[in-house]
Order: structure tokens, then C-alpha cells, then sequence
């Protein structure tokens, strides 16, 4: 074969190679640009605020009919313009977040009964999530609204070994992340004895030789865990109800030492901060019969939330300082529950 045959393929295959080579360099401006929006995108988005609000006259009944104008809104004293708002019907994406590890095999089943009787008291519109968690975290179900999905994933499990709770709190509040601009809760029935936290408290306790000055050495709101959960959820906008499992009420022993005490105060101390912080509510169990009911009325407070989102100003820098929330309500005999803040990191 003559080689001056082989130029004309050549040719075809430097301009078919230049062609590509130039294309190339031609979208990474569109790549950056579109990489640039993103990131403009993300810092927009983390200056909303979004609020879930409870309302109650002053006889503890709850008011499920205002509108907009009927509240308004401070951040550190400052009025702020309310961008959306959501009424009391609108829907939930919600994770169920169960506790397997070993403290929770002898009530398992009151606990997947109460569980399932929870799923029933919800809107037919809430998207709900399974997630499960030991010593590793698992998500049974995805989000979805068929009730008989739900109703197998918790029928599902199973499980024994450590308590990696607030991993499985992190994990939930990452699938929530999914979830857009719906509505956002967790539910989560453990009794908050973290098996990391647990070794941290122990240690920080070691010396104590009283439950009181255990309990003092002990500073469970400064847990880096619970501070990124928090701030995770703050970024959200998510209400988080723990229900307090009795494994985790130290009465329930007979005896304990000081370095017990301060793992249980802590794991309950965190508990309530998860609740207080994100305008939730912590439900303690005392008895497993009562399971249910308190499964119902977390049902039902979620029934009663209305969801307010402001703009907070884009000028105030982050700097991880602590910006107060204030509710007001257009009639005075009402008062309005939600979170009192957050830090602006």
C-alpha cells in the first residue's frame, strides 16, 4: 500500500482530535460559570430561616387558623420581612429515627407497635423515611407517602450492639437535605446514651466522686456532635422530637456511680437541647405502655405548626454568633412556640 494513502485519514484524525481539543477549552468558562452560580445558589439559600411555629391561646389550645399577616417576625430585635409561609395542613418530610442497639431489644416490639400507630396518626401527604441505627446506621426506607412501605421498614427491625446516635442524627438530617423546601421533622425514640459521648463523659467524670460534681464536669452542651446536629438542622429548619426511652433514667437502678450519673444527665441534658433548640419537644417515657399515646401527640403537635421562612440580611457577616428569634402574633391573648435561634455560622 502506497503511504501517501494514509494522509487524507490522517488529516481527518488531527481535525477531528483539534476539533475536540478546542471544544475542550471552549466549556470550561461555562463550567466555571455554572460553578460559580452554585456556589452563589449556596450562600443565598443559607440565609433563609425557616421557622416551624406553634400557636396556643392562653387555655393551651392550639390555633390553626392565622394567616401571614397575623405574625411577625425578629431577628435580634430587628423586624424581618416574611418571604413564604406555610399553614398548620400543609405537609411533612419527616425521618423516623429508631434506636437498635442492645438497650432496646426488651421492649422491640412495644416499640415497632407504637411506631406503626404513629405512621397512622400522620397526613396521608407526609413523606416519611425509616432509619435505623446500633453501632451502624441504615436507612430501611427512603421517603415516600405508601404507608405499607413504612409499615414493613419498621416491622423490619432489628438489631443489638453500641448506640451511635448522633451519627444517625447527622446521616437523617443529611437525607432531609433531599427534601427541598418541604416541611422537616425527625422523630427519634432512643434513650441518647451516644457510645462516643458515653466514653467522653466517663473520662471527663473520671476524678468526680460525687453524682453532683460528676454531673458539674460534664459540659454536654459543648459536644461537637450535638453543635454540628444543631447547626445542621438550623441551616434546615428542622424540629427534631426525641422521645426518651427509660433505659436511659438512671432511677431506674438501684445503684450507680458518680461517672454514670454524669453519662446520664448528659445524654438527657443533650436530648432536651435538641428539642429546645429546634422547637421541638422531648417526651419522656416512664412507662412502655405509654409509648404510643406520646407517639400520637408528637402526631398531633406536627398537625399544629405553621411554617414561616424570613431572608435573613446578607450583609451581617457569619461569624458563628448567636442571632435571636422572636415570634409575634397579631392578637394578644395568643402565644407563638418556636426555636429562640441560631448561630450564624
Amino acid at each position: 500500500m502506497n503511504s501517501d494513502s494514509l494522509l487524507p485519514t490522517t488529516r481527518n484524525c488531527w481535525r477531528t482530535a483539534l476539533a475536540l481539543l478546542l471544544l475542550f477549552y471552549l466549556c470550561i468558562p461555562s463550567t466555571r460559570a455554572q460553578t460559580q452560580d452554585d456556589d452563589e445558589l449556596v450562600r443565598v439559600n443559607t440565609n433563609l430561616i425557616q421557622l416551624n411555629v406553634g400557636v396556643a391561646d392562653t387555655k393551651g389550645n392550639v390555633v390553626l387558623n392565622l394567616s401571614r399577616n397575623d405574625f411577625t417576625v425578629y431577628e435580634d430585635g430587628v423586624r424581618q420581612e416574611i418571604v413564604s409561609f406555610e399553614p398548620a395542613q400543609s405537609p411533612f418530610s419527616l425521618v423516623l429515627l429508631l434506636d437498635a442497639s442492645g438497650s432496646t431489644l426488651s421492649f422491640r416490639p412495644t416499640l415497632k407497635q407504637s411506631a406503626l400507630r404513629f405512621i397512622d396518626a400522620l397526613s396521608p401527604e407526609d413523606r416519611v423515611a425509616v432509619v435505623v441505627f446500633n453501632d451502624k446506621v441504615k436507612l430501611l426506607q427512603d421517603f415516600t407517602t405508601d404507608r405499607r412501605k413504612i409499615a414493613y421498614a419498621i416491622q423490619d427491625v432489628d438489631g443489638h450492639g453500641g448506640t451511635d446516635f448522633y451519627d444517625a442524627l447527622k446521616f437523617a438530617l443529611q437525607q432531609l437535605g433531599r427534601e427541598g423546601k418541604r416541611r422537616k421533622a425527625i422523630i427519634t425514640l432512643t434513650d441518647g446514651v451516644d457510645t462516643q459521648m458515653r466514653k467522653q463523659d466517663a473520662t471527663a467524670a473520671a476524678q468526680a466522686q460525687t453524682d453532683e460534681e460528676a454531673i458539674a464536669s460534664v459540659k454536654p452542651e459543648q459536644s461537637a456532635s450535638l453543635r454540628a446536629a444543631l447547626d445542621l438542622a438550623d441551616r434546615q429548619g428542622v424540629t427534631v422530637y426525641p422521645l426518651a426511652l427509660p433505659s436511659g433514667d438512671p432511677r431506674r437502678f438501684a445503684s450507680i456511680t458518680p461517672q454514670q450519673a454524669a453519662i446520664y444527665h448528659s445524654a438527657r441534658t443533650r436530648m432536651q437541647a435538641l428539642a429546645n433548640r429546634t422547637g421541638g419537644r422531648l417526651h419522656e417515657i416512664n412507662r412502655l405502655e405509654d409509648m404510643g399515646r406520646l407517639y400520637a401527640e408528637v402526631a398531633a403537635d406536627m398537625r399544629t405548626l405553621y411554617t414561616i421562612a424570613y431572608q435573613s440580611p446578607g450583609t451581617r457577616p457569619r461569624d458563628g454568633s448567636w442571632r435571636a428569634i422572636t415570634i409575634e402574633v397579631a392578637r394578644p391573648e395568643l402565644l407563638a412556640r418556636t426555636r429562640p435561634g441560631y448561630y450564624a455560622r
